[in-house]
């Protein structure tokens, strides 16, 4: 059974709104993450090296639950500038992705194939194998 990935609007690094249903034709893996959550800053350097190692085949949206309170943009900007990360970061200001994939723990990752449709996910920090799995089932090559 295929499920449709859930649509949510969050905005880019640069405060442009993006739809994850903007990105279809391409798989897609999104993370939920936020600075104070110790395993999502864990898992990042792996993030990092398979989101390069898959430009142009695989799209990330790095989604950072910026509620305002305990995450700010700036907050996150400043993380990822200081590690030199270069993964696409989002910010869900709205809190509607959260909503979306009722977000309760972090981190949290899903695999949407290029129509749009959820094939997995994975609760928890993953290493660059893990999510090299999660990736060939959702991509062809």
């Amino acid at each position: 059974d295929k499920y449709a990935a859930p649509d949510f609007t969050v905005t880019d690094y640069n405060g442009n709104k993006v739809k994850l249903s903007d990105l279809k034709g391409k798989p897609v893996v999104i993370n939920f993450w936020a600075t104070w959550c110790y395993y999502c800053t864990t898992e990042m350097p792996d993030f990092n090296e398979v989101c390069q190692k898959y430009e142009g085949k695989v799209q990330f949206m790095m989604v950072n639950m910026t509620d305002g309170v305990d995450e700010t943009v700036a907050k996150a900007k400043s993380h990822i500038e200081s590690k030199g990360y270069t993964f696409p970061v989002y910010f869900d200001t709205e809190l509607e992705a959260a909503n979306a994939y009722s977000v309760t723990g972090l981190p949290l990752t899903y695999f949407v194939d290029s129509d749009g449709n959820l094939i997995a996910h994975a609760r928890g920090a993953i290493n660059a194998e893990t999510l090299e799995k999660g990736i060939s089932m959702i991509s062809e090559s």
